[in-house]
C-alpha cells in the first residue's frame, strides 16, 4: 500500500523495512570482504610483502571495519529503540549510516583491488589505474547516477 491511503505510521514502517532489507545486502558484502582481508594477513606471500602492502592492508581493514560498523548500526538502533515510537529518528540515522557505510565500502573495495593488484602484478602504473577505474565505477553507479536521477525528478 503506497500513495494517499498510506498512513504516516505505515509509511515509516515500510521505509524502515525497506532500508533494513537494503542494508542486509550491503552487510553480506562487507562481511565477506572483512573475512577475506583477515585471512590475507596469514599467508606466506603477505608475510614477504613490503611496508606499502602492509600499510595498504591495514588501511583497507580499517575502511572495511568502519563500513561494517555503519552498516550494522541501524539494526542496533532499531533493537535499542524498538517499541519506543522512534521510527522517524531511526530512519534518519539509518539513512546517514547507510550512505556513510556504502561510501566506506566503496573505498574499501577499491583499496582491496589496489592491494590485490599490487601483490599480483607489482606497483607499476597499471595497479593505480585499475583501482581508479573501479573507484570511479563505484562513485558513478552508487552515488552520482542515483543522485542525478533523483535530482531530475524533484
Amino acid at each position: 500500500m503506497t500513495g494517499p491511503e498510506e498512513t504516516h505510521h505505515t509509511k515509516l514502517t515500510r521505509n524502515l523495512s525497506e532500508l533494513l532489507q537494503e542494508l542486509r545486502v550491503a552487510q553480506a558484502g562487507v562481511q565477506i570482504l572483512f573475512a577475506f582481508l583477515l585471512t590475507v594477513a596469514f599467508t606466506d606471500r603477505f608475510a614477504r610483502a613490503g611496508t606499502f602492502v602492509h600499510t595498504l592492508h591495514i588501511v583497507t581493514v580499517l575502511l572495511t571495519c568502519t563500513s561494517a560498523t555503519l552498516l550494522i548500526a541501524p539494526a542496533a538502533w532499531h533493537r535499542m529503540l524498538f517499541r519506543k515510537r522512534r521510527r522517524a529518528e531511526i530512519i534518519r540515522a539509518a539513512n546517514s549510516c547507510a550512505l556513510g557505510g556504502l561510501a566506506l565500502l566503496a573505498a574499501a573495495m577499491t583499496s582491496t583491488v589496489l592491494l590485490v593488484t599490487v601483490v599480483v602484478i607489482g606497483f607499476g602504473w597499471l595497479a593505480p589505474i585499475i583501482a581508479t577505474c573501479i573507484g570511479l565505477s563505484f562513485l558513478s553507479l552508487w552515488f552520482l547516477l542515483p543522485w542525478r536521477i533523483g535530482s531530475r525528478r524533484s
